[in-house]
């Protein structure tokens, strides 16, 4: 009995080793022109935000710009960066490099890699220098959208003619905004290891000490900040009733120190601060002298307030008073320190 010749084997399909070739070559194809699509829109869109920017009075510009980071990011790096502001300050920077992945497009790290230079309106730029210089944004349809700063081993150079400015140096500096509930939004501010710079109020306070400063509030009417600039954006603000809380605040310099343990603070129609802080002051009779004695108050107004803190101080390490901005001035306790604070120019 014979076996059967047995069936020849079967020729794989070339199909089965084609198609998946087919696929990613398709895939990939798909894939790079939805990449080609997000570079350009994103380019568009930096465009037409600064075209808004500057009809509101504030001035965007870049040298060059370049968008990369194929397949899986984007990277957009500016050279010859400036922005500013109606009322004069600036921020400038050589170089500008930027990054978000393609999963998630509204979430951007942007570092300042050769530095960056702050440009006051009255006091000139300052240079400012650092092992790191970077910044977070997302979040961009909430208001305000999540920004976080954070610089490193900072160091600050006035420019030659440009007024002192008060920290030569910091080894940390913080700054974050976030969105939260009822239309709240929280400002979040940190120095930590400052050193004063020679020859300004804030050496002869703390001398070779440490310079540490805290700043924790929220905003109400968040959505009500809006307008064509900064002072439309605060009056509108002003008028659907936001104010800020003040949650905690403090700075230390050497052995002074102010605390904020509570306030609600505003603006009034005349683009000064309005409101009251709940404060502790230590050494704020020396504070108070050195402040008179650089101009930075009349100085018979810090000798009355001088008088005053040390009064309710007595043998206490620390006095706790009110500091209240109202119709425009300062006022410690029951004097009259000088002009509130500016939160924007007046008309």
């Amino acid at each position: 009995m014979s076996l059967p010749d047995p069936q020849p084997p079967r020729k794989l399909s070339r199909l089965g080793v084609y198609a998946p070739m087919a696929i990613f070559v398709v895939l990939a194809i798909g894939w790079t022109a939805f990449w080609i699509w997000n570079r350009a829109e994103t380019g568009r869109q930096m465009d037409a935000t600064a075209a808004e920017l500057r009809k509101a009075g504030y001035q965007i510009s870049w040298a060059s710009r370049g968008i990369g980071g194929y397949p899986f990011r984007l990277n957009v790096t500016l050279t010859g960066f400036r922005a500013s502001e109606p009322a004069g300050w600036a921020v400038e920077a050589p170089r500008l490099e930027s990054q978000a992945y393609m999963h998630a497009p509204g979430q951007w790290i942007i570092a300042a890699t050769e530095g960056a230079t702050v440009v006051r309106p009255m006091g000139g730029p300052v240079a400012v220098r650092g092992k790191l210089i970077r910044a977070s944004l997302g979040s961009l349809k909430r208001y305000p959208p999540s920004f976080s700063f954070e610089g490193v081993e900072l160091t600050f150079q006035p420019a030659p003619g440009a007024q002192p400015f008060g920290l030569a140096s910091a080894e940390r500096l913080e700054f974050h905004t976030r969105a939260g509930p009822d239309d709240e939004g929280g400002i979040f501010a940190e120095v930590k290891g400052g050193k004063a710079a020679p020859g300004g109020l804030m050496a002869a306070l703390a001398g070779d000490k440490p310079v540490m400063f805290e700043w924790n509030s929220t905003l109400s009417k968040m959505s009500a900040l809006t307008g064509a600039d900064w002072p439309s954006a605060v009056r509108a603000w002003s008028a659907a009733g936001g104010r800020m809380t003040v949650r905690r605040a403090g700075l230390t310099a050497g052995d002074a120190a102010i605390g904020v343990s509570a306030g609600t603070l505003g603006a009034d129609s005349g683009g000064r601060l309005s409101g009251l802080l709940d404060v502790t002051l230590r050494q704020a009779p020396r504070a108070l002298a050195v402040m008179g004695a650089t101009g930075l108050i009349p100085p018979e107004a810090a000798a009355a307030g001088a008088v005053v803190i040390a009064a309710r101080q007595g043998t206490a390490e620390a006095a706790r008073a009110t500091i209240n901005f109202q119709a425009g001035q300062t006022t410690l306790g029951p004097v009259a320190l000088g002009p509130a604070p500016a939160v924007y120019a007046g008309r």
